[in-house]
């Protein structure tokens, strides 16, 4: 799943964006590319971690890499305060169960150290404003490089299954070639290129701590696609996260507002 992610997403985006051939000199290629392996990392790393522990303690440990980013640029107790408020919503959103095996643990940290990469490195890739040209050759260059995990998507199908089958013993060919670029585009693509315009716009820091709000968005989603109606204190975990968000410190943080040419 995670290889049918970045590789999707990497179709998606050399289509739409069509990187010029500056786009792929090494200068440049070299941080894309460290961009894009950190980004499938990442995911690699989650997707396993997720086989060995709750789902709820495999987000919580993962959202220690936006707190290690979050701590590194605070500057005021303003950012600390937004901080514990943003940590407890996360927790009480995710249902932690501390449950799991040891290398579930090392997996999902191991997420979390990926995640904080992403952050870093995403704001130096937004900083040199070309972010999507160069979000498309990273994951083109990571994509190659984690080939190998298209074996396992090999062993996923069912050679023998007719039209857009799924299930069973596998899927068709076309099912999972389709399957891959919606979700590429779905999950990696889309999302990771709307990133890379906020990481233009503000500072690393500010941004690690807006993905509190990505827990909160699937349990709103949640409610309004699936009626699952949360719990009380997942509704206090939604209610820390917006203060989090509200007593972040105004002042902009480093890079924070764009120049006149970026507009």
């Amino acid at each position: 799943m995670a290889w049918l992610r970045i590789a999707g997403a990497a179709v998606v985006l050399v289509l739409w964006v069509r990187p010029g051939p500056a786009a792929w000199h090494w200068r440049r290629l070299r941080l894309a590319s460290a961009f894009g392996l950190m980004t499938a990392a990442m995911n690699i790393a989650f997707y396993e971690a997720l086989d060995h522990l709750p789902l709820g303690s495999a987000v919580a440990l993962e959202f220690l890499g936006p707190i290690a980013v979050v701590v590194a640029g605070s500057r005021t107790r303003r950012d600390l305060v937004a901080l514990v408020f943003a940590v407890v919503g996360v927790m009480l959103i995710a249902d932690v169960r501390w449950s799991g095996t040891a290398w579930g643990v090392i997996l999902a940290l191991t997420a979390a150290t990926c995640w904080a990469g992403y952050i870093v490195l995403g704001k130096k890739v937004a900083q040199r404003g070309s972010g999507v040209e160069d979000l498309a050759t990273g994951f083109v260059m990571a994509a190659l490089l984690t080939s190998p995990l298209i074996w396992l998507v090999w062993r996923g199908i069912d050679w023998d299954a007719p039209g857009w089958q799924t299930g069973g013993d596998g899927a068709s060919i076309w099912a999972v070639l389709c399957l891959g670029l919606a979700v590429g585009a779905a999950s990696s693509a889309v999302p990771y290129g709307l990133d890379q315009i906020v990481l233009r716009r503000i500072g690393a820091g500010r941004f690690a701590l807006l993905m509190a709000l990505l827990p909160v968005t699937a349990a709103v989603i949640g409610f309004l696609a699936l009626g699952q109606v949360p719990h009380s204190w997942e509704i206090a975990g939604i209610v820390c996260v917006a203060v989090a968000v509200a007593v972040r410190t105004a002042d902009p943080d480093e890079g924070e507002v764009e120049s006149a040419t970026d507009r």
